[in-house]
């Protein structure tokens, strides 16, 4: 869990990075990809905003984003070990709310 919180922080500081130099976040549709791959008529993008390519979560599976989110302007999410939302331990969701 502590892995998936720490990448999530990142994802947070890049997210922030981005919206300073286009002005908004990255749309559902483009993803967290939008921090490594300049998206298309996006001319203010100056990233990449990750060091690397996007992180699986711990479990291997891919981080959910959605702008605008239901808990802030974006909402990111884990499922967590079992890869299904809700849960307990390490099947629990990590999330940036």
């Amino acid at each position: 869990m502590k892995v998936a919180k720490a990448q999530i922080d990142a994802f947070e500081k890049s997210l922030e990075a981005y919206r300073l130099d286009t002005g908004r976040y990255p749309t559902t549709e483009q993803g967290l990809a939008a921090l490594i791959t300049q998206p298309p008529g996006q001319t203010k993008w100056a990233g990449p905003y990750l060091k690397k390519a996007v992180p699986l979560d711990p479990w291997g599976q891919a981080y959910l984003y959605k702008q605008p989110g239901y808990h802030g302007d974006y909402d990111i999410t884990s499922y967590g070990k079992d890869g299904k939302a809700g849960g307990q331990g390490e099947d629990a969701d990590i999330n940036n709310w």
